[in-house]
């Protein structure tokens, strides 16, 4: 991958006290901030951490008022003006 960026006056007075060249010395940040490892997909999850994740998502379920029978118009806009 080729990136083409202005360098400020600052990271390339850093890039030359480290005795690097301006580009060398981004690289070297980007490195060192990026993480290169592959995101975890497919973490098994623990029996406890999928119950506490469960009750975390329904933890104010008790809240939601029930729902009609039926939808209606009135009902779908019963709290707008």
């Amino acid at each position: 991958m080729v990136i083409k960026v202005n360098v400020p006056d600052e990271l390339a007075t850093q890039a030359r006290a480290r005795g690097l060249q301006p580009e060398a010395y981004a690289e070297e940040i980007l490195v060192r901030h990026v993480d290169t490892r592959p995101p975890e997909v497919g973490h098994a999850r623990t029996p406890e951490e999928l119950r506490a994740w469960l009750d975390s998502v329904a933890q104010f379920s008790d809240k939601i008022p029930p729902l009609p029978d039926t939808f209606s118009r009135e009902w779908i806009y019963q709290d707008h003006d």
